[in-house]
Order: structure tokens, then C-alpha cells, then sequence
């Protein structure tokens, strides 16, 4: 399986794209910040980061895209420059008739660290390892892409059976 991941954000933009399978060794196949000047205007930097996740998707030919879920935080601005990129993220990958995939920080750090409050340094240490590299990406946005990618490498064919069978389930009774 082939997952891009993307970790949203409005000025640093990770994309990392994993090859691999549940209980087989992971390989990594990309990884990139995508930056915009945050002096910019909005439109201006959402258009860029549009047309590099349609590039990243036609070069790489992904199975399915993750991406990381936007939880609430303290900061109004960041969480909807971060929500505006992750549309944007799905929106590119539902245009390429790719599935969607959608995960928390907290699971993407425990499926990669074996803890979901593990720091940013735990996740890049974890990624560094997985993928046997030899320096951990940075900045930790571009970890944080390959983290999501591997997560959904581990986690996604189960969560994917577990929906449809609840799926199944419903529209039996």
C-alpha cells in the first residue's frame, strides 16, 4: 500500500509518502515541507498548497491519502488555517478518486511511538527508525507527515474492515 500523508498547515505543510503493509518493513518514497509566506494573502498560499497536493498525488500515485484530523485548539487563526489545508488535502485526493483517510495526533503518536501524548522528538526519533534513515526529517512537519503515513499503514486496512462491517451491519437490521 502506498499512503501519502499530509500534515496541514497554512505556512509549513508537510507531505511524506510511505510504501508498506501491516507486519512488512515500511519504506519511505517522499518527503517535503511545502512553505507559504505568512505575510501572504490567504488565497494566494491555499492555491499553492492546492496545486502541490494534485502534484503530489499524479507523481506518486497513492492507494489513499491521510490526513490529520483538526482538533480544537486555543489559537482560532492556526486551527482554520490548518482546517482550510486539510479540505483542501481531501478535496484533492476525493478529485483523484482516492480515499480519504482521516486521523487524530493522539493516534497517529501512538501507533507510531506506542504513546498518544508522545512529543514531537519521540514521533521524528520513531519515524527515523521505522524508515531506517539516517538523520530524522525536518522540520517536525515533515515527521509529522510520514507519522500519519505510517499510521495509516498499520491502522487503515482495519479500520477500513471495522467500518464495513458496521456498514454491513446496518443495512441489515
Amino acid at each position: 500500500m502506498r499512503v501519502l500523508g499530509i500534515d496541514p498547515g497554512l505556512t509549513r505543510c508537510g507531505v511524506g509518502v510511505v510504501d508498506g503493509a501491516a507486519g512488512r518493513p515500511l519504506t519511505l518514497v517522499h518527503v517535503e515541507v511545502i512553505r507559504t509566506p505568512a505575510q501572504a494573502q490567504v488565497g494566494p498560499r491555499l492555491l499553492v498548497l492546492a496545486d502541490a497536493f494534485a502534484e503530489a498525488i499524479a507523481r506518486f500515485a497513492p492507494d489513499v491519502v491521510a490526513v490529520e484530523r483538526v482538533f480544537s485548539q486555543h489559537n482560532v487563526r492556526t486551527v482554520m488555517g490548518t482546517a482550510q489545508v486539510a479540505g483542501l488535502a481531501m478535496v484533492a485526493a476525493t478529485r483523484a478518486g482516492l480515499p480519504v483517510a482521516l486521523h487524530t495526533p493522539s493516534e497517529v503518536k501512538a501507533a507510531v511511538t506506542g504513546s498518544g501524548v508522545a512529543g514531537k522528538a519521540q514521533v521524528g526519533a520513531m519515524v527515523t527508525r521505522l524508515l531506517k534513515l539516517a538523520d530524522t526529517p525536518r522540520p517536525a512537519d515533515a515527521a509529522d507527515a510520514l507519522a500519519l503515513a505510517i499510521c495509516h499503514v498499520w491502522r487503515g486496512a482495519a479500520q477500513t474492515r471495522l467500518a464495513a462491517a458496521v456498514e454491513a451491519s446496518a443495512r441489515m437490521g
